[in-house]
């Protein structure tokens, strides 16, 4: 068996990258000043939020349950992030991830919205440069990532099965009445391992009771439960591909290590657990959000802002500043490299939900002269905004979609889910009556002044 190796670890040099804490909490070595990068990664289970240097230096993370309210988790999230941070800190770019992407990204404002694969993958390479295999398991998904020489290459995840997923482990837990903090040192003393049917979740609990019943010790049947959720994965999510070394597992279940054991004794190999395995799809997004405004000439960080301390008391670097193509940039995001499978096609947000910064400018010049356009996070104050949603379905078209709204502060602040512009926001204020309107089957315009309302109907 080989040794428990720890990747990344606060303090040490990680092999051939830098995802490591900086000293005492403070700004990242290399003149970074106090600013960085912002990532967020939404799921189901957990909410995770990472801030980053230059250096790709963890300047802080938060981890924490979603809890059925990722908007929610969020906020909760950005508070304990802004209090981790040293005051007078600035985001210079906002990047989001996970199954709650598109909503968290029109919420706080995000430069780039990612799916999952790309900011996996992206973390795992930045660690381990040559990683050929990702394996992830999350609470409510589970993916295999296969790159080869730095580029991904193929990747899976997991159907409609959840005994592949964390999720899998705290029901057993719960079952067992253990903590499943607990699961991996109980795992690993095990001394007589059971087998437990692992193909079905359903099963799975019934085979456990059966053992529980016939005297099995609990130590022995948490082995089994890990041994089994590993050959769900291997025969399921990670069927058919050639799993090489090295191999980097992530995800929230990475923090148990008798998963850790039972992969490296199915695979016969070594099997890598970075020290922020639990937000590696977080720090990937920050990452992704850093090279994206490097690439357009936003390193330095013009017109920068979701400061922490008195300047985000003040609302400066606030609110969402118009953009090419929509009310705030996001066609324009979509158009540059966010990715087609990245950008909601019916996502529209709202200009004015808050004050612009103190500037009251759109764009900023370089040193160059070239325009560019600022960061639209939104800022850490989003933390302590009121929020609401609703939905309503659009009876326009034999489609019906379901378009829901998120209001901060009572004020409308997006609007997606369409599959048309119908619904697009051309400006924040008059949304709501342009809404109305068409709900009571007037005619208004969009944004491009084409009569809607009863001509759709």
């Amino acid at each position: 068996m080989t040794a428990n190796r720890r990747v990344g670890v606060a303090g040490d040099a990680a092999p051939g990258g830098c995802i490591c804490r900086s000293p005492a909490g403070r700004p990242g070595s290399g003149g970074d000043g106090f600013r960085g990068y912002l990532g967020i990664d939404v799921g189901s289970v957990s909410t995770n939020l990472v801030a980053l240097s230059d250096g790709d230096e963890v300047l802080a993370d938060v981890y924490l349950r979603t809890g059925g309210d990722p908007l929610g988790a969020v906020q909760a999230g950005l508070r304990e992030l802004r209090s981790a941070l040293p005051q007078g800190f600035t985001v210079l770019g906002c990047a989001t991830t996970g199954s709650a992407r598109q909503l968290t990204g029109v919420f706080v404002g995000a430069d780039v919205v990612k799916n999952e694969i790309t900011c996996h993958a992206v973390a795992a390479q930045r660690l381990v440069p040559e990683v050929q295999t990702v394996l992830e398991i999350g609470g409510q998904d589970s993916k295999i990532i296969i790159l080869r020489e730095g580029v991904v290459v193929d990747f899976a995840m997991n159907t409609v099965c959840a005994a592949g997923t964390g999720s899998f482990l705290d029901r057993q837990a719960s079952r067992l009445g253990l903590p499943i903090e607990r699961f991996g040192e109980l795992a690993l003393s095990s001394r007589h391992p059971v087998r437990i049917a692992g193909r079905c979740a359903v099963f799975a609990e019934s085979d456990m009771i059966h053992k529980q019943q016939v005297g099995h010790r609990v130590e022995d049947i948490v082995w089994g439960l890990c041994q089994a959720l590993v050959r769900n994965y291997l025969n399921n999510v990670a069927k058919g591909k050639e799993i090489l070394p090295p191999v980097v597992f992530q995800g929230g279940v990475a923090s148990n290590r008798g998963m850790k054991r039972a992969f490296e004794e199915a695979l016969g190999m070594e099997v890598l657990v970075p020290a922020y395995h639990r937000v590696m799809g977080a720090i990937g997004a920050a990452i992704l959000v850093r090279e994206e405004r490097a690439r357009r000439g936003l390193a330095e960080g013009v017109g920068a802002r979701g400061a922490t301390g008195e300047a985000g008391r003040r609302g400066e670097g606030w609110g969402a500043v118009a953009g090419e193509g929509g009310a705030c940039g996001w066609a324009a995001a979509g158009a540059e490299g966010v990715g087609p499978c990245d950008a909601s096609p019916g996502v529209a947000a709202a200009a004015s939900v808050a004050p612009r910064d103190a500037g009251g400018e759109a764009a900023a010049a370089t040193g160059s002269g070239r325009e560019v356009a600022r960061s639209r996070f939104r800022g850490f104050e989003l933390a302590d905004l009121d929020y609401s949603t609703g939905s309503f379905d659009c009876d326009g078209c034999p489609n019906r979609c379901e378009v829901v709204e998120v209001f901060l502060d009572g004020r409308l602040a997006a609007r997606w889910g369409g599959r048309c512009d119908r619904w697009d926001l051309a400006e924040a204020e008059g949304a709501r009556g342009k809404a109305a309107r068409l709900r009571a089957g007037r005619a208004v315009e969009d944004s491009r002044g084409q009569a809607l309302g009863p001509a759709w109907r």
